[in-house]
């Protein structure tokens, strides 16, 4: 698998159907995306930072923080979408932890479909983000597509 390109056009929710898949998306996982992801959101817990601090609480390593981890998974949905998809509602459970050097493969497929009112309509996707130890992340998001003629 590859890291994909972010797309330059919006998909159109008439092209869209129940069972698509999201085009996937592999980020490789850095120590330094890891210190910067937690920096960004604050996030001073030296887990997210410090290596020996974090082998003391007993990791391996340092490790993500849930606040990029949520990041990872708007970059995925809109990567998918394209640049004016909106995620309107996102649900996310975290499993096993993600580490530097292990990268992170996300796969989801549109789960449901719903007209909107004003020419925006709706989307439901489920999706999962994976490293070599199994799903970092899973969760539902509802991203919203405005009608071309509205646009």
């Amino acid at each position: 698998m590859t890291t994909t390109r972010s797309r330059n056009a919006t998909l159109k929710w008439d092209d869209i159907s129940v069972g698509d898949h999201a085009a996937p998306l592999e980020i490789p996982i850095t120590t330094t995306m890891i210190v910067a992801g937690a920096i960004a959101s604050r996030d001073f817990m030296p887990v997210h930072h410090d290596r020996e601090y974090a082998k003391r609480q007993g990791s391996p390593n340092l490790f993500m923080n849930i606040l990029t981890t949520n990041g990872y998974c708007v970059r995925f949905l809109t990567d998918w979408a394209g640049p004016e998809a909106m995620v309107k509602r996102l649900s996310i459970r975290l499993g096993v932890p993600c580490f530097p050097d292990d990268p992170l493969r996300f796969t989801g497929s549109v789960t449901g479909k719903a007209p909107g009112s004003g020419g925006e309509n709706f989307v439901e996707l489920a999706f999962q983000g994976a490293n070599s130890l199994g799903n970092h992340v899973s969760g539902i998001a509802v991203l919203s597509l405005l009608d071309q003629a509205a646009t």
